[in-house]
């Protein structure tokens, strides 16, 4: 390259950066300014200094629930500023708080989260929990899409260090509360040990988003998950299983819970096979052989000779 062409490379970039700056607008600003009425492209009032009273203000007031946050992970916020409002303590969530205290403790002049949208709440939790893979999804994620909020599932006064990341309930209370009919699955007599505590939710899904199906904690395939506690089931095989590698472990197993053992989604399992190996053609596997006569009880039972059904080192049929 040029010098010339290297001049003008730097004039365009920095012409970009300086209508990036001035028309960049920010998203928890902007939802607030349409929810007043003010035109989002007018730049907002800055705040200044003496807008803020200081977290000892605010603990005159509310000295329980002071108290409460002392005792959790968010007592850093009472001592750290923060990177975009550039405020700390209680104020860099709530706002500034100097108009609060001095019109007598007027709710109407802090930010109240009880009153917030939920995207909006959200936004403020994501100032400082965001830049990490666990959450950097989370407004385009399922809950964020159909407004569940942080203090949804989150309690960010806790003080019951009983329970991890701050929740509001014990993990499958919480999650049971919206997915209803994901807690008659954990009922069935073959099921994850989700009840029993032995799993959580969260070792599967990503409550915070993500860009598989179902916010899958997935990788590099939808199985990720599985594969994490049934790592002799991963592979790579000589003699792959088409299913397991097309469309995944949930081609033949329910994840939550069934009335089949190995959570299987037939109560046989040749009728499982043969919904691939059938005698209609090879469009999912090879034909079962003539021979096997499912008629007979000796064949109604596949993996008894395909133990290797998940994928073989040494077999093409997966007899060993």
């Amino acid at each position: 390259m040029t010098t010339l062409s290297l001049k003008n490379a730097i004039k365009i970039t920095v012409i970009a950066l300086s209508l990036f700056s001035v028309f960049w607008i920010n998203p928890l600003e902007s939802t607030r300014a349409n929810e007043t009425g003010q035109d989002p492209q007018t730049p907002s009032k800055a705040v200044t200094n003496d807008q803020f009273a200081g977290s000892e203000a605010c603990r005159d007031c509310h000295g329980e629930m002071f108290e409460k946050i002392s005792k959790t992970p968010h007592i850093k916020v009472l001592s750290v500023v923060s990177r975009l409002s550039g405020s700390e303590g209680c104020e860099s969530c709530h706002g500034p708080g100097r108009e609060h205290v001095d019109g007598g403790g007027d709710i109407t002049r802090i930010i109240r989260f009880k009153d917030e949208p939920a995207k909006e709440l959200s936004q403020t939790c994501m100032q400082c929990h965001t830049g990490r893979e666990e959450h950097n999804n989370f407004l385009r994620g399922e809950h964020g899409r159909n407004d569940v909020g942080c203090m949804d599932c989150h309690s960010v006064h806790s003080a019951d260090l009983s329970r991890p990341k701050m929740l509001a309930k014990p993990e499958p209370q919480l999650c049971f509360g919206c997915h209803v009919e994901r807690k008659g699955d954990f009922q069935m007599p073959f099921h994850h040990r989700v009840i029993e505590g032995a799993i959580k939710c969260s070792d599967c899904h990503n409550s915070h988003g993500g860009f598989e199906r179902k916010q899958l904690r997935a990788f590099n395939s939808s199985d990720a998950a599985c594969i994490k506690c049934h790592i002799d089931k991963q592979g790579p095989f000589v003699y792959e299983h088409a299913p397991l590698k097309v469309e995944g472990c949930t081609m033949c197993h329910i994840p939550h819970g069934a009335n089949n053992p190995k959570l299987l989604k037939r109560d046989q399992v040749s009728q499982l096979c043969i919904e691939c190996h059938s005698g209609v053609g090879t469009v999912g596997g090879l034909n079962t052989p003539s021979f096997h006569n499912l008629a007979t009880a000796k064949y109604q039972n596949c993996t008894v000779c395909h133990v290797r059904i998940h994928g073989s080192n040494a077999s093409s049929a997966f007899f060993r």
